[in-house]
């Protein structure tokens, strides 16, 4: 399986494959120069055909979940596969995650670095109306990554791509990121379910464990005895922003200094802690991916919406074009801020 790869020997470089369009490797440097792959990856490549945890990939056409499989477009239901706790999650068993990717360019300008992917979905493919056309832009500076998402279709259909990577600012293997802090600009939040889907409702965060408004380490409340963090094993909690470019979260990791802002056109971004890492993924170095050994940062349309009008709509029509966009900007720091 090929690895493409953007940028060189100094600053950020990225590595993607072909299959889900997957991040397989981010070189960031730390406070030294030393420069170590903040995300997790599969040593063996094969495993991207067939993994359940999206390590990296691109989850569409909806990320996140739907209630039983089911929503209705223009009064027409629409049914697909159950794929975990009565829910439609990332949009069934080969979702784009799997599909093979098409490399439609590589180009650099001026120390600007980008590769384009697309992807056709023919109509009726996982159960979702309509032929989607999907593209994938990764662009990449030198203290910066760039996606860029966007989206056609035919027919009425629901839409909501996001990129599926588990950070961990150590760098993979460095162990659990609970000594990690990080603040969130959003105090709001989607409370859910036992079965993870939002109750319908948009509420502050204060005097919840999901209160990030001022900066602290992931691990601070991950193990408090709230229904979500139980029902979640962790943090799997739905932030709401306001669907136009903004700094979403931050992120520093005190023992190498680097600290990662994160911006998003989104709607909501899901954070998710690791939960279900469970050592059954084994990186390039042999090192098994763990409980909280990283953490995802997930910008989308907030879980169940096509069933939820009080959320933002996912619903992209013939003649539209559905838009997204996130960076990630990379610094280093002695203190998160």
């Amino acid at each position: 399986m090929k690895i493409y790869t953007l940028g060189g020997s100094n600053g950020v470089r990225l590595s993607f494959i072909r299959v889900g369009a997957a991040i397989i490797e981010l070189l960031v440097p730390d406070r030294d120069g030393r420069r170590r792959n903040i995300v997790l990856a599969h040593g063996n490549l094969s495993a991207y055909r067939t993994q359940t945890q999206c390590l990296g990939a691109v989850c569409g056409r909806y990320a996140n979940r739907i209630d039983a499989g089911r929503f209705a477009v223009e009064g027409q239901e629409v049914r697909l596969a159950v794929t975990d706790r009565g829910s439609n999650v990332h949009s069934g068993p080969r979702g784009f995650d799997k599909a093979l990717w098409t490399l439609a360019g590589v180009s650099e300008e001026d120390g600007i670095a980008a590769a384009t992917l697309n992807l056709r979905s023919p109509d009726g493919d996982q159960g979702f109306p309509g032929t989607l056309d999907a593209t994938i832009t990764y662009r990449l500076g030198p203290n910066w990554l760039e996606i860029d998402y966007g989206a056609v279709s035919d027919r009425p259909t629901i839409v909501s791509l996001t990129n599926h990577s588990y950070f961990n600012l150590g760098g993979e293997g460095s162990g659990s990121v609970e000594a990690q802090w990080m603040s969130v600009s959003s105090s709001l939040y989607t409370p859910s379910d036992a079965r993870l889907l939002p109750l319908g409702t948009i509420e502050g965060v204060e005097g919840t464990p999901f209160d990030f408004t001022t900066a602290k380490p992931i691990g601070r409340d991950l193990r408090k005895a709230h229904p979500m963090i139980i029902s979640g094993h962790g943090f799997d909690v739905n932030f709401m922003l306001s669907g136009q470019m903004q700094e979403a979260c931050r992120v520093w990791d005190p023992a190498s200094g680097r600290l990662m802002r994160f911006s998003t056109s989104a709607p909501a971004f899901q954070f998710f802690s690791g939960n279900g890492l469970d050592g059954s993924t084994v990186s390039r170095d042999g090192m098994a991916h763990r409980q909280s050994d990283g953490f995802c940062l997930e910008p989308h349309h907030p879980p169940n919406s096509p069933n939820l009008a009080q959320l933002p709509s996912p619903i992209l029509r013939p003649g539209e074009t559905w838009r997204s966009r996130s960076r990630f900007d990379f610094t280093i720091t002695e203190a998160e801020g």
